[in-house]
């Protein structure tokens, strides 16, 4: 793929203020002046991911012909170049990944032409943050670097924790884990860390922990998450039994340390002819609806759906190298470029006024490549406004979605409300914390 001139100035506009204010900790890590510097670590690797770089060995020629980003024409060796990779303190780009974050938040706020899920608007009304948390296995080993040529292919290269917001989508937090067989509950202590009263976290059953999940309730931060098969339960009291929905007080757990006693609500909601089971720490169905629930926790596969990005579309699945730090390099570079990803998805459905889950960042990022095109032959000039135009449609930035009709029910007690003002959301009627 060609490097476009604009969109190379607007990433360089984004990351150059990042970049400046790591150069004090370069000199406590006693990092010289020379020319692998970090913002040509940090262009290279994005330009390895946005480009599509086979290797080390052709981003050296494209360094070497016409420089990339914001860095000139320069003469390295391959080797060089290799090394500096396996060797370069992954910690300066975990905190330029960092640095970003809260700007590109900023951005997010600006943009009011989008709209939220309903049932994601709804639950801002009682909750300040919206997380998902997850993790991921690393799965191989790929030869970017000369270095790696005799290492086994489909190696298991280690595990990641990753918080977003389901919100903006942005990331809030990754972790790295070096053995790939790591469990989820290893994680709990870096959430728990991070995660601040008033939020809701959207948790898969690798969290599935009593005394975790006691902290949290303890702490005023409250979950969804799925039941386990075969849980024993005890009902302390029911909320609503109908043919498609009960919503429960439950009691779970044997008073055990292990499996100290906990109240929860269960919320199961009928889908044709199979049941849907959630947990929630959220008693009060006032507070947090049964079928908002159910819509919420749908939601935590956009998880799954930005693993699939980082991992398959932008290379993740396969490493560039064989170091611990090296693996720490790439993964921060990605997710790095994947937060700029974002925001630019964010910015096409905002000039749509179309819901981000409307845009399709696979080919957003495929779409760069015309744009680029575009660009050069004098006829665009912004890749929002590029993509959003009607003569664009063909390229798929806009997902072919299903029509949904279906109006999200946010009574808290739906067999008793049936046919009231309040049965159905409506966005008028919210009332923000």
């Amino acid at each position: 793929m060609m490097e476009d001139k604009t969109v190379s100035a607007q990433i360089a506009a984004l990351l150059t203020p990042a970049l400046e204010k790591q150069k004090k900790y370069c000199r406590q890590l006693g990092l010289r002046d020379r020319i692998l510097t970090l913002p040509l670590m940090v262009a290279a690797v994005l330009t390895m991911l946005w480009r599509d770089v086979a290797g080390v060995r052709e981003l050296t020629r494209i360094l070497a012909r016409e420089g990339f980003l914001w860095c000139d024409r320069l003469q390295v060796s391959q080797q060089a170049l290799s090394k500096r990779f396996l060797t370069f303190p992954s910690d300066l780009f975990e905190k330029v990944f960092k640095e970003i974050l809260p700007l590109l938040a900023e951005k997010w706020q600006t943009r009011n032409h989008r709209p939220l899920p309903e049932s994601v608007q709804f639950s801002l009304t009682r909750f300040e943050k919206i997380w998902i948390a997850d993790s991921s296995t690393l799965e191989a080993l790929f030869k970017k670097l000369k270095s790696l040529e005799d290492v086994p292919k489909g190696q298991l290269a280690g595990k990641i924790g990753v918080v977003i917001d389901l919100v903006t989508r942005l990331p809030i937090e990754i972790w790295f884990k070096a053995n790939p067989k790591t469990n989820d509950t290893k994680f709990e202590e870096d959430l728990f860390k991070i995660v601040e009263k008033s939020t809701l976290l959207l948790l898969d059953r690798g969290f599935y922990h009593f005394s975790f999940w006691l902290q949290l309730i303890d702490k005023k931060i409250h979950f969804i998450s799925r039941i386990k098969k075969g849980a024993a339960i005890k009902v302390e009291e029911v909320f609503t039994e109908s043919y498609s929905l009960r919503d429960r007080k439950i009691r779970l757990g044997s008073g055990t340390k292990i499996t100290p006693y906990i109240i929860l609500r269960l919320v199961e909601v009928k889908s044709g002819k199979a049941w849907h089971s959630y947990l929630t720490s959220v008693l009060e169905p006032d507070i947090l609806p049964p079928y908002v629930v159910a819509d919420l926790y749908r939601k935590r596969w956009r998880i799954e759906e930005e693993f699939n990005i980082v991992k398959r579309l932008l290379g993740l699945s396969y490493l560039w190298v064989g170091s611990i730090n090296g693996v720490k390099l790439q993964i921060w570079g990605t997710w790095l470029f994947y937060a700029i990803l974002i925001d630019l998805g964010d910015a096409v459905a905002d000039e749509l006024s179309f819901p981000f889950d409307c845009i399709s960042l696979e080919m957003v990022y495929r779409g760069l490549y015309h744009f680029g095109v575009a660009n050069q032959k004098g006829k665009a000039k912004d890749p929002v406004k590029y993509f959003a135009a009607p003569e664009n449609k063909d390229l798929g930035i806009v997902k072919q979605l299903r029509k949904n009709n279906t109006k999200l029910i946010v009574a808290p007690f739906p067999e008793e409300q049936r046919n009231t003002p309040e049965f159905f959301f409506s966005a008028k009627s919210l009332t923000y914390s």
